[in-house]
């Protein structure tokens, strides 16, 4: 990824109901494989567990731009991952969006 051009950066927290992070581990890999594999916008798309905690995931995602970002949750891979892991959590997700910052010459 190249240091001049400002990335959209998005993270997402996930708290999961007992039980319930192989299933959605299974979901949230299978859109960042699809993402990777057929989104020539998606830059990086990692599936993280924080060290300490047994009901949380978070999904690292770097997209080429916003609109990248927009164009992914239209894929027909995002709409399984969506309505799949709904059940399966234990209150609604949180997101923050990012532009990587650009080093000042």
């Amino acid at each position: 990824m190249s240091s001049t051009q400002p990335y959209f950066v998005v993270l997402a927290e996930f708290r999961l109901k007992e039980g319930q992070i192989p299933a959605f581990l299974a979901l949230a890999h299978n859109d960042a494989n699809e993402s990777l594999a057929n989104e020539e916008g998606c830059l990086a798309f990692d599936v993280l567990t924080p060290e300490g905690s047994d009901n949380v995931v978070v999904l690292h995602e770097v997209y080429r731009d916003r609109d990248a970002f927009e164009h992914h949750m239209q894929m027909p891979h995002y709409a399984p991952f969506k309505e799949g892991s709904a059940p399966l959590l234990a209150d609604e997700p949180s997101g923050r969006f990012f532009y990587t910052a650009i080093r000042p010459e």
